[in-house]
């Protein structure tokens, strides 16, 4: 289903450079630049959101349902991750942007809150990006490797979730992405409970002596 060349870092850098064409493009075109920093916002959100739920969901659906696709998917999690960090900071040139050319609207659609909550994110995806690669994973060790990514991308699904659903009483077009990350969730809570029944069938396995066909009659 997938070519052979759609793999590995040609797929992070086909992703990242598609998200930065796109934006770009957005804010070409809008007659003014104030509404196409919004508008490349708003589309690098979205790019975002759809490589972080490959991300996210990657493990869980190879495991709920094996299939070519969600092999690939699953092979390819590192780099639709790294693919992710790149459209995501597109999308953080995209607000510095508008708040060159706009301060006053800048303002109103920010909060400290969101400051200390997206500088969080931030600082996460800049970690998790950098511990992507074989040789900085093995210098932080498989645990805090493992602390550091699932943490991270259970506070990044939160922060989508929070961000995105705050404004569906304004626009329930923002419904689809809470649908999505609501999708999202229930897939990693399946996967998660089938992994932990086949850790006890496989621990009740081990702990049953095997009970063998006994002598042929007669013997």
């Amino acid at each position: 289903m997938h070519g052979s060349w759609l793999n590995g870092w040609r797929l992070t850098a086909l992703a990242g450079l598609g998200v930065a064409a796109m934006a770009a493009a957005a804010m070409a075109s809008a007659p003014d630049p104030v509404d196409g920093a919004r508008l490349a916002i708003r589309l690098t959100a979205r790019t975002s959101l759809l490589l972080f739920l490959a991300t996210f969901t990657a493990s869980a659906l190879a495991r709920l349902a094996p299939s070519a696709s969600t092999r690939w998917l699953r092979a390819n999690r590192r780099y639709l991750g790294v693919g992710f960090a790149i459209s995501h900071f597109v999308h953080l040139g995209a607000i510095a942007t508008l708040a060159r050319l706009d301060y006053a609207v800048f303002l109103q659609l920010t909060n400290v809150v969101s400051y200390v909550a997206g500088g969080l994110a931030y600082l996460l995806i800049v970690l998790m990006t950098i511990t992507s690669f074989d040789r900085t994973a093995a210098l932080i060790g498989p645990r805090a490797w493992a602390w550091l990514h699932t943490g991270g991308l259970w506070y990044i699904w939160f922060s989508f979730a929070l961000n995105f659903g705050k404004r569906v009483p304004r626009d329930t077009a923002y419904l689809v992405p809470v649908a999505l990350l609501l999708a999202a969730l229930v897939v990693r809570l399946l996967a998660a409970r089938k992994r932990g029944a086949s850790a006890r069938d496989a621990a009740g396995a081990a702990r049953s002596p095997y009970v063998g066909p006994g002598p042929a009659a007669g013997v």
